[in-house]
Order: structure tokens, then sequence, then C-alpha cells
């Protein structure tokens, strides 16, 4: 069973940079696809990055040009680096990652808080 462990969360003033990783551990297949998603109170989770275990990406409108995400397959590793945080990031981050095997398997982080504001 897979286990992804998140990291990087915390309190921001806007503006403001943070680093997210998420480890990945316990899998027998390769990982597809990495990424992280995002729930604010009230609101449904969305995605926020994604990336192939090939290295194609793809980002939320809102957070393009703001955001980048990365990743280290060797260490099963995704990193979310978000530059000029605003307060509308405010939320909940989750990892996820995606096994693909006859289907697809998501996986699920425990989620870190992520809170801008000054």
């Amino acid at each position: 069973q897979m286990q992804l462990v998140e990291s990087g969360g915390g309190l921001v003033q806007p503006g403001g940079s943070l680093r997210l990783s998420c480890a990945a551990s316990g899998s027998s297949f390769s990982i597809n696809a990495m990424g992280w998603y995002r729930q604010a109170p009230g609101n449904e989770r969305e995605l926020v990055a994604r990336i192939t275990s090939g290295g194609t990406t793809n980002y939320a409108d809102s957070v393009k040009g703001r955001f980048t995400i990365s990743r280290d397959n060797a260490k099963n590793t995704v990193y979310l680096q978000m530059n000029n945080l605003k307060p509308e990031d405010t939320a909940v981050y989750y990892c996820n990652a995606v096994i693909v095997v006859i289907r697809a398997y998501n996986y699920w982080g425990q989620g870190t808080q992520v809170t801008v504001s000054s």
C-alpha cells in the first residue's frame, strides 16, 4: 500500500514563497503521475499542478507563472514551489499519486495547510 508524506506548509505573508514536498513509498509499481490538489473551506478539491513520469506538466490557470511543479523519479518525490502567494491560495494542499495497472489507482496524502495572510 503506497503512502504519501507531505511537508512544507505553513503561514506566509502575501507575496511570499513556500515549497511543498511529497515523498511516496511502499509501491511495487511505477508511479505514472504525481500532483497537488487543494481544498479551501466550502470549496471542492481542485487540481493545482500535475506532472507525469515523463515530465509533462499542467497547471491550474490561477497558479500559472507563480507555481512550479517538479519531480525526482529516483526518490519518488514531487515538489511544488509556490511564489508570489496570494490570500486566495489559502487551502489544504493534498499530494496525489496515480498508478496505472489495468486501471488507474489514486493515492492521497494527509494534506498540509497553507495559509497566506498578513
